[in-house]
């Protein structure tokens, strides 16, 4: 048996929950002699696990689960957009899913979010959401719309627009069968996605709970208006053993 083999055991054993986050795994030599192989074997399956981002070794606390069970981020296109319809995430085989929002702030849009059709230095809002499934993080939802977008209210409506609700203020959703954008007005014709495969950054992979640069999915949604105009931006990061799946509908 090779290092791989133990890695893709120890993986398996991580998607299905058989390893809960933040559980510890044995030590390398009680691996080492569980699979009757070297203890520089046992090292070698560890150090794939933590290039992937799914476990953490330190001499103190050993290694630690860092990523939860296998979760979808399941996201979606439609023409016309219909995110009514659209289920925004959901866990891969069960288990209690959660969201919560850990970050609204409004800055001056740096040079990056040019790519996204906003140009630098234009007011945005960012808003953070964190998604989990059991209490072990599996998602991490970055959307950043430009404030005259994010300070808009629905006809009738009176209090804090709800894209500019604070962390921990209860969340305002529209009325049953409305999705949020035809609600605030914002005129969406048309989203964009693109996937990629790539090192995490400082604020997803801190959120996730696994070392800077750990490969991840990433998501990256462009929702414009009919005049080309972005809307808004999502960028959603995913560990690699989660699974990412599109519908595309009309």
């Amino acid at each position: 048996m090779n290092a791989n083999t133990i890695a893709a055991a120890i993986r398996q054993g991580i998607a299905t929950g058989e390893h809960p986050y933040g559980s510890r795994l044995p030590t390398v030599r009680e691996l080492a002699d569980q699979h009757g192989v070297s203890q520089q074997t046992a090292s070698a399956a560890y150090a794939v696990l933590a290039a992937l981002g799914l476990v953490r070794t330190d001499r103190r606390s050993g290694t630690t689960v860092t990523a939860g069970r296998s979760a979808d981020a399941h996201l979606g296109t439609f023409a016309p957009p219909d995110l009514a319809a659209a289920v925004a995430w959901k866990p891969n085989q069960g288990g209690e899913a959660s969201e919560e929002t850990t970050l609204v702030r409004q800055l001056d849009a740096p040079e990056h979010m040019a790519a996204w059709g906003i140009s630098a230095g234009t007011a945005v809002v960012e808003r953070t959401r964190i998604r989990s499934v059991d209490g072990a993080p599996v998602q991490h939802k970055l959307t950043v719309l430009p404030y005259s977008v994010a300070s808009r209210t629905p006809e009738g409506y009176e209090g804090i627009p709800p894209m500019l609700a604070p962390v921990g203020a209860e969340p305002v959703r529209p009325p049953r069968g409305v999705r949020m954008a035809d609600w605030l007005g914002w005129d969406v014709s048309r989203t964009e996605a693109a996937i990629t495969a790539e090192p995490m950054d400082q604020a997803a992979a801190s959120a996730l709970g696994v070392p800077e640069g750990a490969p991840g999915f990433r998501v990256v949604s462009i929702a414009r208006n009919p005049q080309g105009d972005t809307i808004f931006a999502t960028v959603t990061t995913a560990p690699l053993h989660h699974r990412v799946t599109l519908d595309i509908v009309g």
